[in-house]
């Protein structure tokens, strides 16, 4: 597994999205993370700033869709959850050491899903309750970085270590199967609610294969994970992250020379608001749209 370690700039002290804009949108604020030597999540709530949630590892982290709690896994593969200044080990035997062997969570923020140290390529899932409670497997995968969790509750989608391809596991068969229409991928952000599409970051053979942690930004490309094509995006200009939000719209993040524009789109894909992301976020990654 190739692995390359991304470092993002600082984060500035306030963040103010419009908050007429969001209310607009049924955006209620946005969750960014820095990366250093420690991974540092921020959840920010328009009108009421920000809360931070600090964590260890080695950049395998994930926040939960409410943004409130992180999941990650520490060097000895030991399964975390931090709230506030809060900290419970809920799992044990996490793959360890791989930045891209990130934890996931459910839409409702109330489990956590993280591949199993096991054999090279395909590694078992384990989905347990925040609260370490309701431990099982769901399953075998080859698609176990970056895992992505449909709102729907049934299905993960990773990448292989490889590069080579995103599979889809089913929570309620527990059978896997690699997604139409991606040849190698380096990223996976998101899944549609059910499951049928996702989210990817696709690159050619001749470019860099592994990433380390949560990239800062990324071309993102749609596929439908059965048929194989690729969904266009009626957004103008450099789409640079993209995720699905829990009732099926799209949120994409479009570049900008001094900021970033979030712009919201219905199940349709009609366009319903947008909203300038401050310059002092500009650097840093997005994980959610609350």
């Amino acid at each position: 597994m190739r692995l390359r370690i991304l470092t993002v700039t600082a984060l500035a002290a306030t963040l103010l999205l419009p908050t007429t804009a969001a209310q607009a949108a049924g955006v209620k604020g946005a969750v960014f993370y820095r990366y250093t030597d420690t991974a540092t999540v921020y959840r920010y709530l328009a009108g009421q700033g920000f809360t931070k949630t600090k964590v260890g590892g080695l950049s395998q982290f994930s926040a939960a869709p409410d943004g409130r709690k992180v999941a990650w896994i520490d060097l000895d593969g030991k399964v975390h959850v931090t709230v506030g200044g809060t900290d419970k080990v809920i799992g044990t035997g996490a793959v360890a050491g791989a930045p891209c062997a990130t934890p996931v969570w459910s839409a409702d923020s109330k489990r956590v899903a993280y591949p199993l140290m096991g054999t090279e390529g395909s590694a078992a899932i384990v989905v347990v309750n925040a609260d370490g409670t309701g431990r099982k497997q769901a399953g075998r995968t080859y698609g176990v970085c970056h895992l992505a969790w449909s709102a729907n509750g049934r299905y993960l989608a990773g990448y292989a270590g490889t590069t080579q391809g995103v599979y889809l596991l089913d929570l309620v068969t527990g059978k896997s199967r690699k997604s139409a229409g991606i040849k190698l991928a380096n990223h996976v952000q998101s899944l549609s609610p059910d499951g049928r599409k996702v989210i990817v970051h696709t690159i050619k053979p001749s470019d860099p294969g592994g990433d380390g942690g949560w990239p800062t930004w990324f071309p993102p490309t749609i596929v439908d994970t059965l048929t194989g094509a690729k969904v266009t995006v009626p957004v103008a200009g450099a789409l640079i992250g993209a995720i699905y939000l829990r009732d099926g719209r799209l949120a994409v993040r479009v570049k900008g020379k001094s900021h970033h524009t979030i712009v919201v789109l219905s199940r349709t894909l009609k366009r319903v608001a947008s909203f300038p992301e401050p310059a002092s976020v500009k650097n840093s990654g997005l994980l959610q749209v609350l």
